[in-house]
């Protein structure tokens, strides 16, 4: 099996992880559950990816998601569970993802011979993905692979971007980094999402997050202009590579021509999902 070249599977992640997380800017999940009784929108994207775990509290969310406030997930979870089972939700995901991928690319994108292809490759890759300290990658691994390509296609993605990121964790933890502070510094980056996202959706206020930049000031992280220093851009980096490591088997199980050619299908998905709107302007303006 040819050596992947350097970044290959980052960039296929990448690519693949935006068919996946469009979900969760689009409102056909929340319409789906309010259908069944559960109106708070806030509450749609945390039963949403837990569902998988079951009823499951909000410590386990909060463990698993990382950087979210657990005030904010406590006053959600598990009180939405007495709504809309975890079952309903799955069911409900599906219909949801189904409606958005058929919006976001297009009815003939989404039935075509690429999307099926895509789903082929992807799904192979998730073959050597592991359980072990992988709890959201695990729980998602034990739901059945859907029939239809363009969601098999979307299921294949949530593995591969759940398995990443349970390891992305440990190396957040491993790093000494606190959840805003894992945050303030990838926005940092110029890649994380903008601040104003931030404030919007993880239950962090303004005086949270300043003085999470303070810490990060503090241990030379980030600049008094909240740019990253050298010891700033090394640690990320450092970060990002062990993430890769810690990530590297389904992309070398899937091979280097596989990763090529899912990282050439997946870019073309993507390019037209953002295009159509699949994600907001300002999510990684750094603000």
């Amino acid at each position: 099996m040819a050596t992947l070249p350097a970044l290959a599977a980052r960039r296929c992640y990448n690519v693949l992880n935006q068919i996946h997380a469009a979900i969760y800017f689009s409102p056909d999940l929340g319409e789906e559950l309010a259908k069944l009784g559960l109106k708070d929108t806030a509450a749609a994207y945390f039963v949403g990816r837990a569902a998988p775990l079951g009823r499951v509290g909000a410590g386990t969310v909060t463990a698993t998601f990382f950087n979210f406030d657990h005030e904010l997930i406590a006053r959600l979870i598990p009180a939405a569970w007495d709504v809309v089972s975890p079952e309903a939700v799955l069911e409900a995901r599906l219909r949801a993802t189904d409606s958005m991928l058929r919006r976001v690319l297009g009815e003939e994108v989404t039935a075509s011979k690429e999307v099926a292809e895509a789903a082929e490759l992807a799904l192979h890759a998730t073959e050597a993905c592991t359980r072990q300290a992988r709890p959201l990658y695990a729980a998602n691994a034990d739901l059945p692979v859907p029939d239809a390509p363009h969601l098999a296609l979307w299921h294949a993605a949530t593995l591969l971007r759940e398995h990443r990121g349970d390891g992305h964790l440990m190396t957040l933890v491993g790093a000494g980094l606190d959840p805003v502070e894992a945050l303030a510094s990838h926005t940092a980056t110029g890649q994380g999402m903008s601040t104003k996202w931030v404030l919007r959706t993880r239950g962090i206020n303004a005086e949270e997050w300043e003085s999470g930049r303070q810490r990060l000031r503090d241990r030379g992280v980030l600049t008094a202009d909240n740019e990253l220093t050298e010891a700033g851009k090394r640690l990320r980096k450092d970060l990002e590579a062990e993430t890769d490591r810690l990530d590297a088997a389904p992309y070398e199980h899937l091979g280097a021509e596989g990763v090529a050619r899912l990282t050439e299908l997946a870019t073309t998905l993507s390019t037209t999902a953002r295009k159509n709107g699949a994600f907001p302007a300002d999510l990684r303006n750094k603000i």
